[in-house]
């Protein structure tokens, strides 16, 4: 009896007691969760970096838009459930929140199939958008991609598992399934590439088991719970009503999730004129700024559950103050991880690749760069707080506006008027203002807190 209330306790109702104490329990697996998915890239890079070449180490590094590009629909529609799913718990609507479960995983089975095949088919027609100058690099990506993406059922169910189980409050579960498979990613990296000698395909089958591994282990314990949210293959099925709804609030992410990542592929086509070794060095930033954007990240989807709760409970002043913690929680967090990345830039940059080249680049990057995460955490909190409250088409415009159209336009004219690495970078920290800007104002202004979907 015991272990059953112990069970039904992981869930967390975050429309009562101190928002401080909530939003910190809930975003700090989050947070940690982050840190090991992001092992699973990071990892692949390493090995490839230290054990294989400099070209396949530039390979994995850049296939990161193309992937996102796909992905990013699912994701986008993954959040929309999962805010749908939130009003719905806040609302105490159990029947709901059952149907939005299993047409969320009904919608995940069929879409892993059609982005798997879709993936698969489109490696060689985007690739060259990248303009990758080396045959070496071009044929690693083309390699990694074709296995990610032929295998990325697992990534795709474990993200919709853990965006249910998110969304009614439990953080920790999802947390302690990546840690497990990450120890596993790492292993299988290691077997596959320094014992079989499989190179750059070896790294991408370790990915692809590991998430499988994760997607087994989300599903049974979907299966095994105690609450509304449980999940059983004889009612999976698409509930037309939820499903709008879900499709409502998250299509618009999805497409901006789709579209940046679309964009970026031209972006690191900019990058990719100044040679394999800044392309290395972008690869060796990007992982480092992978993880300290983690924190703001972690506390942009707690305020999305926070306040998802809130509105559904008719608690919109509360939402409004779980805003407010978290946007200062994400700054401080922040603050304090932008010093030693800065003073320690060519320590860390030298544990993914040794070459002085690659590491010369790597800390210009990182040192021009870093002090903007500062800015970018007013649109991920923002953002995040709009998500929660179902308004997800004005942050979708902010972001095209700010990370694709202004972007591109940005970076014809800084590589026509100038040859400096500097500027072309510099077109990611002035699209953050842009967005942070734009976000806080509808924030302000926008009386956003009236576009929740349940209706009490």
């Amino acid at each position: 009896m015991i272990k059953k209330k112990a069970v039904f306790k992981r869930e967390t109702d975050m429309t009562q007691g101190n928002i401080w104490m909530l939003l910190l329990r809930f975003a700090a697996p989050l947070l940690l969760g982050y840190i090991f998915q992001q092992l699973y890239n990071t990892v692949d890079t390493y090995v490839v970096g230290n054990f294989v070449s400099t070209e396949a180490y530039a390979a994995v590094g850049n296939v990161g838009p193309i992937i996102n590009m796909l992905i990013g629909l699912f994701m986008g529609l993954s959040t929309g459930a999962g805010v749908v799913l939130s009003q719905y718990y806040g609302a105490g609507d159990q029947e709901n929140v059952s149907r939005v479960v299993h047409t969320l995983m009904g919608m995940t089975l069929i879409l892993s199939v059609v982005i798997s095949v879709l993936g698969v088919v489109m490696v060689e027609p985007m690739l060259p958008l990248m303009k990758i100058q080396e045959q070496a690099v071009h044929d690693e990506a083309k390699t990694y991609l074709t296995i990610y993406f032929a295998g990325s059922i697992g990534l795709m169910v474990y993200n919709a598992g853990a965006g249910v189980l998110r969304a009614i409050g439990d953080s920790a579960r999802p947390f302690i399934f990546l840690v497990a498979t990450a120890v596993m990613n790492t292993g299988l990296d290691l077997l596959f590439v320094l014992v079989f000698d499989m190179g750059v395909a070896g790294v991408a089958y370790a990915t692809v088991v590991s998430q499988l591994v994760s997607a087994v282990l989300i599903v049974i314990t979907l299966m095994r719970a105690k609450g509304s949210y449980r999940f059983y293959w004889s009612k999976l099925r698409m509930n037309l009503k939820i499903l709008k709804q879900i499709i409502r609030v998250g299509l618009p992410s999805a497409l901006q999730q789709a579209v940046t990542s679309f964009s970026n592929v031209f972006v690191q086509s900019y990058i990719n004129a100044f040679g394999s070794a800044c392309m290395a060095g972008w690869t060796t930033y990007s992982k480092l700024d992978a993880f300290a954007l983690i924190p703001m990240m972690s506390i942009g989807l707690a305020s999305t559950t926070f306040v998802g709760q809130n509105l559904g409970a008719g608690k919109v002043e509360r939402a409004k103050q779980g805003v407010r913690i978290s946007l200062s929680m994400a700054l401080i967090s922040t603050a304090v991880l932008l010093v030693p990345l800065m003073v320690w830039a060519n320590q860390l940059s030298v544990v993914f690749n040794p070459d002085p080249e690659v590491v010369k680049y790597s800390v210009l990057i990182i040192r021009v760069l870093s002090p903007f995460y500062l800015c970018c955490c007013l649109n991920q909190i923002y953002a995040g707080a709009l998500r929660g409250a179902g308004a997800t088409t004005v942050p979708m415009i902010i972001m095209l506006t700010s990370f694709v159209a202004f972007r591109q336009v940005y970076l014809a004219i800084a590589s026509a008027v100038s040859d400096s690495v500097i500027w072309t970078i510099m077109g990611y920290p002035f699209g953050w203002i842009l967005a942070s800007t734009l976000c806080m104002l509808y924030y302000k202004f926008g009386n956003w807190e009236r576009r929740k979907i349940v209706k009490r």
